[in-house]
């Protein structure tokens, strides 16, 4: 048992090894796309804690979704939260499985390049629509009465810059239209809904971004319209960006393919390619056969024998 234990682990260690060398290289390649995604995300951040300076609260308003689901509550407004968290952590441990299963479908880094741009340009759809129009906030910390619901304006630019960071990220007020939370569930959603393998968890994973919904409006964290607005939005800007996107390589083939060639193994294929242009070779594989020179000529077999034929008649 022991000897199998030990066996198991060192082919897992080696797969580890082989999967971190290919996801460095592609990160050396796509590292500006990865450090933009995630500057946007303190960007959107940051417009997020801006729109709360502006935020007046007011008296809800009127609301379907309101009407149609009971108020869950501000004891129960946890419920929503855990569920993102929990959708959050398991689409990110599944971008990383390549680095220990053997079924391998997708490269981390370019599924990441991928979700950021479509994270960074729902964001920046959000950005301009809840900065266009201020509504007043139907969560419990955003209502007439409570100290959250306007903030004082800031005494510095630091303040600013730190978003009172964590409390600013989770009480914001004023940006509402549209859902945030939706952006990050739907655009995980649909990434695994092309790349995943397992129907079970796609049906799954479509049937968890209703109920948060659903959660969401009967928490009173966002109006409908706001939820409303992400589902279509999020699911055009996926299905536009994407058709723009280069696709991801398929994994069933050799991994090297992604990677660049070192100097070393462009010496060694050039002076390939130069041998078989000396030897009349050419560079297509299905056209390798041999050839010998004849009176300074290059013939290759079929030819070769014509000219034998042609000499001994002349002699």
């Amino acid at each position: 048992m022991s000897l199998y234990i030990g066996r198991e682990a060192s082919k897992l260690w080696k797969r580890v090894c082989a999967e971190t060398t290919t996801e460095i290289n592609l990160l050396a390649d796509n590292w500006k796309y990865i450090l933009g995604g995630l500057i946007f995300q303190y960007i959107h951040g940051l417009a997020a804690r801006g729109v709360h300076y502006l935020h007046r609260p007011g008296p809800i308003l009127q609301d379907a979704g309101f009407f149609l689901l009971p108020e869950l509550g501000q004891d129960k407004s946890y419920i929503s939260e855990t569920l993102f968290t929990s959708v959050f952590l398991s689409f990110i441990v599944w971008t990383f499985h390549p680095f220990i299963l053997k079924s391998k479908k997708i490269y981390t880094v370019l599924v990441w390049c991928r979700v950021l741009a479509f994270l960074v340009a729902s964001q920046f759809l959000r950005i301009i629509t809840f900065y266009s129009t201020q509504l007043p906030g139907p969560n419990y910390h955003c209502r007439e009465g409570s100290k959250l619901a306007r903030l004082p304006h800031p005494q510095s630019l630091v303040e600013v810059l730190l978003m009172n960071f964590p409390r600013g990220m989770t009480h914001g007020c004023g940006d509402l239209i549209f859902s945030s939370h939706m952006i990050f569930t739907l655009v995980f959603v649909l990434t695994y809904q092309k790349y995943g393998t397992k129907r079970c968890i796609k049906q799954l994973g479509w049937l968890i971004a209703v109920v948060l919904s659903l959660l969401i409006i009967a928490s009173r964290k966002h109006y409908t319209v706001d939820v409303v607005v992400a589902w279509y939005t999020v699911n055009l800007v996926v299905f536009f960006l994407d058709k723009k996107l280069p696709e991801l390589p398929d994994r069933t083939g050799s991994a090297s393919l992604l990677l660049p060639l070192s100097t070393k193994d462009k010496d060694s294929k050039t002076r390939e390619e130069n041998h078989k242009l000396l030897n009349g070779n050419s560079l297509d594989p299905a056209d390798w056969r041999q050839r010998t020179q004849v009176n300074g000529k290059i013939l290759d077999d079929a030819n070769l024998v014509h000219a034998d034929a042609t000499a001994m008649n002349g002699a």
